[in-house]
């Protein structure tokens, strides 16, 4: 497994090696020790969450405050998405700014991102299966969130207003500047 990080310190693609054959392929996703030696960092995964989604559908963005802030190790099952993690840490020297990352079941690529950021992604293929792991349990009065269309942020959603398809709770989500971090 390969880790680079990104422009954003703390948050990085994992690239893994994969073993092919006549029969397929087999790769190693997760690793503790390994994925922690990568990362620089102590991270305890508590719970994974899968999700389903059309093309078009943007989550996005999302995190969770205070004491229940969560880390997350992302990657794509089936389809493909583009993947944005926000850097929402206040005192970072890219507060504001996002990577976007294709991840797909053809690169296998996942990224972690660190607790401080906000996670979103749009489903570029006609389907998607999303599969991320958390360093923390989800907990509803922690949620926080963006508008995935904030100009501040100026993220290229690589998909025409006309298909995206946004939740009604994400359509009055808050600017950067106006949530709560």
């Amino acid at each position: 497994m390969t880790f680079t990080e990104t422009k954003l310190k703390g948050c990085f693609i994992l690239e893994p090696t994969i073993f092919n054959d006549d029969r397929g392929y087999f790769l190693e996703s997760f690793n503790k020790e390994r994925f922690n030696s990568g990362v620089g960092a102590q991270v305890n995964f508590v719970q994974d969450n899968q999700s389903f989604s059309s093309k078009g559908v943007i989550r996005a963005i999302h995190y969770q405050i205070g004491e229940h802030a969560q880390a997350k190790l992302v990657r794509v099952l089936s389809g493909t998405v583009l993947d944005v993690a926000v850097d929402l840490r206040k005192d970072s020297p890219t507060f504001g700014e996002h990577v976007a990352i294709e991840l797909s079941h053809g690169n296998k690529k996942q990224l972690f991102i660190p607790r401080g950021f906000g996670h979103g992604f749009v489903v570029l293929s006609d389907t998607a299966e999303f599969f991320y792991k958390c360093d923390n349990y989800y907990n509803k009065e922690a949620e926080g969130g963006i508008i995935y269309n904030d100009p501040t942020l100026n993220i290229d959603w690589k998909m025409s207003q006309e298909d995206i398809k946004v939740s009604d709770k994400d359509l009055v989500l808050p600017k950067l500047n106006e949530a709560i971090l």
